[in-house]
Formats: structure tokens, C-alpha cells, sequence
């Protein structure tokens, strides 16, 4: 018997020694998979249009200031196609990476999504958990906490994508965890570093740590594989390919 992608996550992901589908219940089970059905052929066309199949690892790049999500596959030659972009309906805060709890910034960071972050329950129809904060964030003791991409167009602190965007990303990156993938990499960053970015905010107080993102854009942008990123000294730092 074929289980959906998401059945599968959701049958096989322990939570404090539940599974997610006994924490969750039936309706949010029901909700991932009715999304799916409605998408799911749309987006299988999508892929085989760029050389990758249903189930594909995933890669995911936001960009703040144009409030665009990309959403990216691994194709068939190993590298990754930029599948679709979606518009990012709102945002909350500024420019600039979230610092603590009730600040209202949508954070900008490298975040890494499993499946047990997928909320297929989410007051705002689907949702999953960003991972703030992250090593990077807890070493500059930052705080915070269910710091979301999901559906609908309100936001605290979070990027909201409309139900309809959201039922095609979460589907992605579920179809993608389902099938092996064991953490999606989301790059959440705060504009794309064109030619003259650092001249546009040089007074900004961020500018060494858009730095540091931008060079692992940079390294994205030309290999077409998500970089392996770790943090030291406070900083995060790429090493090399990481595996799906």
C-alpha cells in the first residue's frame, strides 16, 4: 500500500515517545493530505519540467526585502533547478535578524527543517517550525521561539505565505522528508546580494553578518548544492556540499 508523504512522516516520527499523528490528531492528518492531493499533480508537472522526481530533496531560499521564498529541487545530475518562487504575503519587523522574544523580527539566518517541524495543525492552516533559535542564534544568546513559514497573510514574527502558497511549499518539503531527505536546509535571508548591496546598507549594524551570508549564497549560486554550514566563533561558516 502507497502511504502519502506526508502519512508517512507522520506515522514514523517519534515526539516524546508519541508519535506525531497520536500528537496531532486525525484532522491535521487529514489536512496535509487533502493538500496534497490538490497540488500534488501540479507540482509533479513542475518537477519533471526541471529534471527531478516527486520526492526530491528540497532546498528553500527567503528573501526579506523582496518577499520572495524559493523553493528548490535536486535533480537527476546531482545539482539543484530552482523549482518555482513564491510571494511572501507578509512579514513582520525590519530589515535584520531576530535578537529575542516579542522583538516582532522574522528571523534571517540558516535554518534547518525536519519532520517532526512540520505542523499540518497550524492555526494558520500549514506550517512549519524555521528552528529559531539555532547554534548561531543561541551563541549570540538570542531568544525566541515557534518562529514559523506558514499559511493565511498575518504575521508576528513569522513569513506568511497565503494558504494556497503554503499547501505547495509544506507539500514539497514533506514529499521530500518522506522520501529520505533528512533535514531541509531554508536560507532566510535579507535581500539577494546583487552588485552594490554593501554600498546600499553601509551603515547598517548587520553588514558583517550579511557578510557572512551572502558568501554562502555566493557558494550556493555557484555549485547549485546546498553548502554543508556550521558555526564557529560566533560566526557561521560553510564546508563544502552537504548531503541530502
Amino acid at each position: 500500500m502507497l502511504l502519502s508523504a506526508v502519512s508517512v512522516i507522520l506515522l514514523l516520527w517519534p515526539i516524546s515517545g508519541r508519535s506525531v499523528l497520536a500528537t496531532i490528531g486525525i484532522a491535521g492528518l487529514q489536512r496535509a493530505d487533502q493538500a496534497e492531493a490538490r497540488v500534488r499533480e501540479h507540482l509533479t508537472q513542475r518537477l519533471h519540467a526541471i529534471g527531478a522526481d516527486w520526492g526530491a530533496p528540497v532546498f528553500v531560499r527567503i528573501f526579506k526585502q523582496e518577499r520572495e521564498l524559493e523553493v528548490w529541487a535536486q535533480t537527476g545530475t546531482g545539482v539543484y533547478a530552482l523549482l518555482d518562487t513564491w510571494p511572501v504575503c507578509t512579514y513582520s519587523g525590519d530589515l535584520g535578524p531576530k535578537q529575542r522574544e516579542g522583538d516582532g523580527q522574522a528571523p534571517e539566518g540558516i535554518y534547518q527543517v525536519r519532520a517532526g517541524q512540520l505542523n499540518p495543525n497550524s492555526s494558520y492552516h500549514l506550517s512549519f517550525d524555521l528552528g529559531y533559535p539555532n547554534a548561531f542564534d543561541r551563541a549570540h544568546a538570542r531568544n525566541g521561539s515557534y518562529l514559523m513559514v506558514h499559511g493565511a497573510c498575518v504575521s508576528i514574527g513569522c513569513y506568511a505565505m497565503t494558504d494556497a502558497g503554503i499547501e505547495d511549499i509544506y507539500t514539497l518539503l514533506a514529499a521530500a522528508l518522506g522520501h529520505g531527505q533528512h533535514q531541509v536546509q531554508v536560507h532566510a535571508l535579507p535581500f539577494r546580494f546583487e552588485a552594490g548591496w554593501e554600498q546600499a546598507h553601509g551603515d547598517s549594524r548587520w553588514r558583517d553578518f550579511w557578510r557572512d551570508l551572502a558568501a554562502i549564497d555566493a557558494e550556493f549560486v555557484s555549485s547549485r548544492k546546498p553548502p554543508a554550514v556550521r558555526v564557529s566563533a560566533k560566526r557561521y561558516v560553510t564546508a563544502g556540499a552537504e548531503s541530502p
